[in-house]
């Protein structure tokens, strides 16, 4: 059933229009990720289709009786609303506390919360889980989240993930972590120039699309190529719950980038890294940091021992609170231990970029705040100049003469990481530094980490860049004490689930799997008769693109190649959407 249909949508915001012609629909189970530069309309997409924004032309209609849930960015209520006010309204208690599902959400999203505290003065995270509860309580059916990840930890975002994919519900959702993306969405849209262009399956099938149909303009997009070829690579070599994707597509992204060095040469940075660094970076020991005064102090780390050396690149995460931050301040020394003492080695270049933007002098031009740092760098064996690397970053042309006080908060932060970058440090310190920054900024960042040589700690909630930039995780469990995870981010939601589980509220038992029933088998073959066609298909469009090139000059010919090479790519696309359904139901 179509729930929300776009005709011919137009929608500007001054002489760039946002949206130009858009024509889309949503259906009944749709679950699709838009995605896009900041700035490129997709907040404005998601406005137009829940009817809060009026087009400039076209016509937005919905189904009759259509039940919208619709987070928006901004997290806004009454001034004296309290937890229970805002989630549960007016509802008697025994009503609510009788509902399986709600009790799941309260105690995955509410857990330590007072339903009775009022919302005035709490975190923006807090802030959020309030509005996300308020939103998946009562039963909708299609929900449209525009960045609800926002403010959340990893534990929190994970059990977001798990909840959405359970739960029977079309999904539009626009976020910048991609990790959430290939996990609850299984169509994506990008916005791009006014269009929106549509992918089949979640964000490393769209980056194997984006792939293939850079391969063939390879010419004019051999940069952008470069990057996602990169990316996929990433994909192939990431944990392995990245690779349960359907054989065939894992096939196809293998061959096409069969060829792709390693993301990193870790032997080269090392060697580049001790050479900068020497043996010593920094050796914490027998550290204990104290926090609050009087009654109200508290040991965050209690007689600590960590060691960071030249090249190591970690990943730090832990519940909000846990002292993520406060260990970057032990580092940079802005915190002082109470005991215990903290070793740094003679030739640390250090540079910390917070979570909090630095006060930029506003009438100053970008390229001129880039330049006052340093005119040129060099970035593994390259050189780049600060015009360059403000390209890499989307400061296109003018816009590299924009006063910095024009600038959004995005932008302000791509500028903040790339005036750190400018000052060649040989540490980095990164909290939460994909705050603001969309997926082509954050694959831009990642390469040039890529070739960094130094010693690297990142804190942030974004899975996807946690675990893509660095070499291995550590956490802060609440024994006051770093710990190593050899499992990564699954061994931290593993050990937060085993350690919380006695005080969160029971999820409702999963309902037994049916048992199976003599049509499997039939299902099966026909599973392995899907992907043998797939097989031949796809060596037929390899062929045809062999086809096409020979003939790159015969308009005749590539005409008639383009014709029988669409019709192979729809049959294609229709007996994998046949392949997908038909997986899903055998399990």
């Amino acid at each position: 059933m179509n729930l929300i249909n776009l005709e011919n949508v137009a929608k500007a915001y001054g002489p760039k229009p946002l949206l130009d012609g858009v024509s889309l629909g949503l259906d009944d189970g749709d679950r699709v990720g838009v995605v896009g530069r900041n700035g490129g309309g997709k907040s404005t997409l998601v406005s137009v289709l829940a009817r809060e924004t009026e087009p400039d032309g076209g016509r937005v209609t919905h189904a009759r009786g259509l039940r919208l849930g619709y987070l928006t960015q901004r997290d806004e209520f009454a001034a004296d609303a309290t937890v229970r006010s805002v989630v549960l309204g007016d509802r008697a208690e025994h009503e609510w506390a009788g509902d399986t599902r709600v009790r799941e959400i309260l105690g995955g999203l509410l857990a330590g919360l007072d339903l009775d505290a009022p919302l005035a003065g709490m975190s923006g995270g807090e802030r959020r889980r309030v509005a996300l509860a308020r939103l998946l309580v009562p039963e909708s059916d299609l929900l449209i989240l525009d960045e609800p990840t926002n403010h959340l930890d990893i534990e929190a975002i994970d059990w977001l993930a798990r909840h959405l994919k359970g739960r029977r519900v079309a999904l539009l959702v626009v976020t910048h972590d991609r990790w959430f993306l290939d996990e609850v969405t299984e169509r994506t849209w990008e916005v791009v120039d006014g269009r929106v262009e549509r992918y089949e399956g979640g964000y490393s099938a769209y980056v194997l699309a984006k792939a293939e149909r850079s391969r063939i303009a390879a010419a004019t997009e051999a940069k952008r190529q470069n990057l996602l070829r990169k990316e996929l690579a990433w994909l192939r070599r990431g944990p392995q719950a990245r690779t349960s994707k359907p054989k065939f597509r894992v096939d196809a992204a293998q061959a096409l980038i069969a060829d792709e060095p390693p993301l990193r040469d870790s032997v080269e940075l090392t060697r580049f890294a001790t050479a900068r660094l020497g043996k010593t970076v920094y050796d914490v020991e027998d550290v204990t940091v104290r926090v609050g005064e009087g009654e109200a102090a508290r040991d965050i780390f209690e007689r600590m021992t960590w060691r960071l050396g030249p090249g190591d690149r970690v990943g730090l995460v832990g519940v909000n609170g846990s002292g993520k931050s406060t260990l970057l301040r032990l580092l940079d020394g802005s915190v002082k231990p109470v005991s215990g003492k903290v070793v740094r080695g003679k030739t640390v270049q250090l540079a910390h970029l917070s979570q909090n933007l630095e006060e930029l002098d506003p009438s100053r031009r970008v390229l001129e705040s880039v330049e006052e740092i340093q005119r040129r760098i060099t970035v593994g064996k390259r050189e780049w100049t600060a015009s360059q690397l403000l390209e890499r970053l989307g400061f296109q042309g003018d816009r590299q003469w924009t006063p910095v006080g024009d600038l959004s908060g995005g932008e302000r932060r791509r500028l903040q990481v790339l005036r750190l970058l400018m000052g060649e440090p040989n540490v980095l310190l990164l909290d939460e530094p994909t705050n603001d920054l969309d997926i082509e900024t954050l694959t831009e960042v990642e390469d040039l980490l890529d070739g960094w040589p130094g010693t690297l700690v990142v804190v942030s909630h974004d899975r996807y860049f946690l675990e893509r930039i660095t070499d291995h995780v550590v956490a802060l469990l609440g024994d006051g004490r770093v710990s190593l995870l050899p499992g990564g981010v699954d061994e931290y939601l593993e050990r937060r689930a085993a350690g919380t589980a006695p005080t969160r509220e029971a999820a409702a038992p999963a309902p037994p799997a049916p048992p199976k029933g003599g049509q499997d088998w039939k299902a099966r073959k026909e599973l392995d008769r899907l992907e043998r066609r797939l097989d031949k298909l796809a060596k037929q469009e390899a062929e045809l693109h062999e086809q096409l090139a020979a003939h790159a000059t015969d308009y005749a010919k590539l005409q008639e190649l383009d014709g029988r090479l669409r019709e192979i790519q729809a049959e294609s696309a229709q007996v994998e959407e046949e392949w997908l359904m038909l997986a899903e139901d055998v399990g």
